[in-house]
């Protein structure tokens, strides 16, 4: 079988401007013709699954030390990255709801007293590296809270309005907006950040709508912080190329979630209605199969920096909370579309509750109920082994490393989508049945070669594409794993 690492289908060609033609499967997609990242990933991200932690929501007592005891559990599920929501104190002035967001940040050198103190961090911390595991947290560097400790200090940090006001972006009541352009700002944000490295040991940040900051900043702290963790991992809240030529290793894959929700509502799974904003049926998308997926990898190909990584997701904190669960959006493919969470190029992420298959969106101002850890369900043991198939296949290693191609096999039926992540002997085969009804897995041209392959969901099966599969039907195959 041949790969064909430098082409792509005709379907393809004007996307990413290749003059060219491919007779027959399989062809070659998510080719970048962009220059590469100028970051160095650490060799652990390549393969890693990112957890996101929503800990006030986590168990009951909604702290660190009742967090800690589920720190086993996450390893065994199989967690490489854990990602803590905003664990600051939280402004009181203008806050929403009874205990207001953690986005409103009072103190970004302390730990909000409700989930424990900087020393029960610094424990959590430890322990999750004990387990092998990185903790990175969110950082809001666009805006703080309206009574936090630098409004007082350091009011010229702020921007004012036409009438000398301070205030917060779009209709964000409870913060007030940085001033980007004061070099004592930029100083005082970049020590913050430090304080977590060298204090805390922790391995990086989260940084909320990091695309709002001048990206210039980001390029500045960069290597700052690189001095303080030769290790850090930066994780941008935003899909912005830019952003991952020198400042992040990550973004977020806005545009693959979104068309995630174009095809699953195309398919009439789309079910969620915001009626907090009026709405009294679900939003109407553009129709959208799986073949869609091509055209986006392609695109991406050609805006981001060669070797960036991009987070795939089917829910987090925000879509849980004002977009409805995966189960709303995406329906009876919701676990297809985790599949593809997995498997596409890029990191995937488990939110909190999602790895128990969690059907409910959490209270975000307020004290909410704990998911269910135990015992643990069908979900958690279908994540842990996407899990490991991620940690043990090289194919399915972030960015672009040399010699890693992604391969698509054409199907006469647009819902169905196989495609092949390959890196030298190692291989992953995909297929899933991103529509409504059962449909033939017909080729056009060639079919993926089985041999060598094991069905990671049925290990003892014959590896095999089955000739029909049904609406959100999936099977992933692989080559043993590392």
């Amino acid at each position: 079988m041949k790969h064909l690492f430098n082409a792509v289908a005709c379907g393809l060609c004007a996307i990413m401007g290749a003059q060219m033609t491919v007779a027959q499967n399989p062809v070659a997609v998510a080719v970048p013709s962009t220059a590469p990242t100028k970051v160095t990933h650490s060799d652990w991200s390549r393969n890693a699954v990112i957890y996101e932690v929503n800990l006030r929501q986590y168990s009951d007592e909604g702290t660190l030390k009742a967090f800690d005891k589920e720190l086993p559990r996450l390893k065994e599920l199989g967690v490489d990255v854990l990602w803590f929501m905003p664990i600051h104190p939280i402004s009181e002035k203008n806050r929403k709801g009874t205990l207001g967001s953690y986005y409103a940040v009072r103190d970004y050198k302390d730990v909000n007293p409700e989930f424990g103190t900087v020393a029960d961090f610094k424990e959590t911390v430890k322990k999750a590296h004990d387990l092998g595991m990185k903790v990175i947290i969110d950082w809001v560097p666009n805006h703080s809270g309206c009574d936090n400790v630098w409004v007082e200090q350091h009011p010229d940090w702020y921007v004012r309005n036409d009438k000398g006001e301070m205030y917060g972006p779009y209709d964000w009541t409870d913060v007030y907006k940085f001033d980007y352009s004061n070099p004592a700002m930029r100083a005082g944000m970049i020590d913050a950040l430090k304080f977590w490295l060298t204090e805390v040991g922790i391995d990086g940040f989260r940084c909320d709508v990091a695309g709002e900051v001048p990206t210039d900043f980001w390029n500045e702290a960069r290597p700052q912080l690189q001095v303080a963790q030769p290790g850090l991992f930066m994780l941008a809240e935003a899909t912005k190329p830019e952003l991952l030529v020198e400042g992040f290793d990550m973004g977020y894959d806005w545009p693959m979630k979104d068309l995630f929700s174009e095809i699953a509502a195309t398919q009439g799974q789309y079910t969620f209605v915001d009626s907090r904003n009026g709405q009294t049926e679900p939003r109407k998308f553009p129709v959208k199969h799986a073949v869609a997926i091509d055209s986006l990898l392609a695109l991406q190909g050609t805006e981001f920096p060669a070797d960036s990584y991009q987070m795939q997701m089917i829910t987090n904190h925000d879509l849980n909370s004002w977009e409805g669960t995966e189960f709303d959006r995406l329906g009876n493919l919701s676990q297809a579309f985790g599949v593809l969470s997995f498997t596409l190029p890029g990191m995937p992420l488990i939110y909190t509750g999602q790895e128990t298959g969690m059907n409910r969106a959490f209270e975000f101002f307020e004290k909410d109920n704990a998911p269910v850890w135990e015992p643990r369900n069908e979900y958690f043991t279908f994540y842990q082994t996407l899990a490991a198939l991620k940690h043990g296949n090289p194919a399915l290693a972030a960015g672009n490393p040399a010699g890693n191609s992604m391969l698509r096999y054409a199907t006469v039926s647009p819902d169905i989508y196989v495609f092949e992540r390959v890196a030298g002997d190692s291989r992953v085969v995909v297929a899933v049945n991103l529509g409504k009804d059962t449909e033939t897995v017909e080729f056009i041209g060639d079919a993926p070669e089985m041999t060598g392959l094991t069905d990671v969901f049925n290990p003892s099966a014959t590896a095999a594409i089955p000739a029909t599969l049904p609406a959100g039907g999936y099977i992933v195959l692989s080559t043993p794993l590392n």
